[in-house]
C-alpha cells in the first residue's frame, strides 16, 4: 500500500463527458431512429424498401454529424447553472432541428418526386382500382416517416394533401423539424445526465484528495512530534557525558546521533519504509544509548528474512524503544535486554518491543501515566491515520518485564 501523498489537491478539476461516451450516445440515438423508422416503413408499405433504407442511412449519418455540432455548442455551458443549460438546449436544438429537416428533405427529394409521379400515373390509369395484386405505394408526399408522428404517413387519396409550392414545402419542413427538435432535446437531456454523473465523480475525487491531504498533514504532524522528543533526550545524554568529562563517549554519541539523523531524515515524513530499514534506525538509536549505558543496555533484533520488505510508517517504533530505555534501562543498575521482534500471523504484521526491566514490579503504572502514555498515544494515532481502525496496539507488564505490541495489515513493496 503506497504512502499518502503530502501534495495539495489540484486547484481545478473540471468535469467533462469523454468524447467516446458522447459519440456512443449519439450513435445509439440515430441507430435507434434508423431501426424504428425502418420497421415502421416495413409495416406501412413495401415500396422500394432497400432504396429507402439506403437513403435513411444517409440521413442518420448526417444526423450523427449535426448532433456532434450541437454537442460542441452545449459543452460551452458545462460549467453553467442548470437553468442556463436547459435554456441553451431549448434554443440551440431548434436551428439544429431545422438543419436536420432540410437534410432530410434534400436526401429524399428525388424519392418524393418518384412517389408523386407514380401516384399521379396510377390515378390517371385507374390502376389503384383495378390492380389488386400490385404493391401498394405509400400515400404520402414524404416517404420518410416522422419518428414521433403520423402526420405525413399513409394519407389516403381523398384526404387533404399538402399545398403545392413553398407552402407545402414549409409544412413538410416544419413537421419534420418538430420531430427532430424533440429528438435533440431528448439527447440533450441524456448528455446533461452524463455530465452530472461526471461532476459527481469529480466532486468525489476532490473530496478524497482533500481527505488524503488532511490525513497526510496529520501523519506529518505526528511524525514531527517524535523528532523533538528524541532530540531532547539525546542532547540531555550528551550534556551529561560532557559534564562528567567523558569526552570520548560524547564524541562517539555525536557520531551516532549524526548517523541516526542521516537515516531518519532521508525519508518523507508521511511515507512508509521497509521494516528492515526501521529496524536499522532503531539499531542506530540503541547504539546512541549504549554510549550512556555500556554495561546495562543489551539490544536484540529478530527480523525474519521474509518480513524485511514489509512496510511500516517511518520511526513508528521510536517512542516504544525510547520508553524501554527510559523506564527499564535507566531505572535499574543491572543489565537489561531490549528485544525488537517481528513476526507474521494470518497476513498481519506483529512487532513487539520487550524489555526485562522492572515491569509490573518496578513501575508499570508509572509508565502508563507518564511518558509512555504520550508515546503510545502518538503511535496509535499514527497507525490509525495510516491504516484506519484495522490496527491493534497493546502495552503492559509481562512475566519477564514489559512489552508493547503492534498489529497492522501486512503490506509489502509500497
Amino acid at each position: 500500500m503506497s504512502a499518502l501523498s503530502a501534495k495539495a489537491p489540484a486547484p481545478q478539476m473540471r468535469a467533462s463527458v469523454p468524447f467516446r461516451a458522447v459519440l456512443i450516445s449519439i450513435t445509439g440515438l440515430w441507430a435507434t431512429y434508423f431501426a424504428l423508422a425502418t420497421l415502421r416503413w416495413a409495416v406501412i408499405a413495401d415500396y422500394n424498401a432497400i432504396e429507402m433504407m439506403q437513403l435513411r442511412a444517409v440521413v442518420s449519418l448526417c444526423g450523427v454529424g449535426i448532433t456532434l455540432i450541437l454537442w460542441l455548442l452545449l459543452r460551452l455551458f458545462d460549467a453553467k447553472p442548470i437553468w442556463m443549460k436547459t435554456g441553451a438546449a431549448l434554443v440551440l436544438a431548434l436551428p439544429v432541428a431545422l438543419l436536420m429537416a432540410q437534410v432530410n428533405n434534400t436526401v429524399f427529394a428525388e424519392m418524393n418526386a418518384k412517389v408523386n409521379a407514380s401516384q399521379s400515373q396510377q390515378s390517371k390509369d385507374g390502376s389503384l382500382q383495378t390492380c389488386s395484386t400490385c404493391p401498394k405505394p405509400p400515400q404520402t408526399l414524404n416517404p420518410e416517416p416522422s419518428l414521433y408522428g403520423d402526420q405525413a404517413v399513409n394519407q389516403s387519396a381523398d384526404e387533404e394533401q399538402y399545398d403545392e409550392g413553398w407552402l407545402g414545402m414549409l409544412q413538410k419542413l416544419t413537421e419534420i423539424t418538430f420531430s427532430r427538435y424533440f429528438m435533440m432535446l431528448a439527447w440533450s437531456a441524456v448528455y446533461f445526465s452524463m455530465l452530472a454523473t461526471a461532476q459527481v465523480r469529480v466532486a468525489e475525487r476532490r473530496e478524497q484528495m482533500f481527505r488524503n491531504a488532511a490525513k497526510a498533514a496529520e501523519l506529518r504532524s505526528l511524525r514531527y512530534q517524535v523528532n523533538p522528543h528524541f532530540l531532547f533526550n539525546t542532547l540531555n545524554s550528551l550534556s551529561a557525558l560532557v559534564m562528567t568529562g567523558k569526552a570520548e563517549q560524547a564524541e562517539k554519541m555525536i557520531q551516532t546521533i549524526s548517523s541516526f539523523y542521516r537515516h531518519s531524515l532521508t525519508n518523507e515524513p508521511t511515507s512508509d519504509v521497509a521494516l528492515e530499514q526501521e529496524f536499522e534506525l532503531q539499531r542506530h538509536y540503541l547504539n546512541i544509548e549504549e554510549v550512556r549505558f555500556p554495561k546495562r543496555l543489551k539490544a536484540h533484533f529478530i527480523l525474519p528474512d521474509d518480513l524485511a520488505d514489509a512496510r511500516v510508517p517511518g520511526m513508528i517504533l521510536q517512542p516504544l524503544v525510547e520508553n524501554s530505555v527510559k523506564y527499564a534501562v535507566s531505572a535499574i543498575n543491572r543489565p537489561v535486554n531490549v528485544t525488537i521482534e517481528a513476526r507474521e500471523e494470518l497476513y498481519r504484521l506483529i512487532i513487539t518491543v520487550t524489555d526485562d526491566g522492572p515491569g509490573a514490579a518496578g513501575g508499570g503504572s508509572s509508565k502508563e501515566t507518564d511518558g509512555l502514555g504520550i508515546g503510545l498515544a502518538n503511535v496509535r494515532d499514527r497507525l490509525e491515520a495510516r491504516f484506519g481502525p484495522d490496527i491493534a496496539l497493546q502495552s503492559g507488564p509481562v512475566d519477564a518485564g514489559y512489552q508493547s505490541e503492534i498489529r497492522i495489515p501486512l503490506t509489502r513493496n509500497g
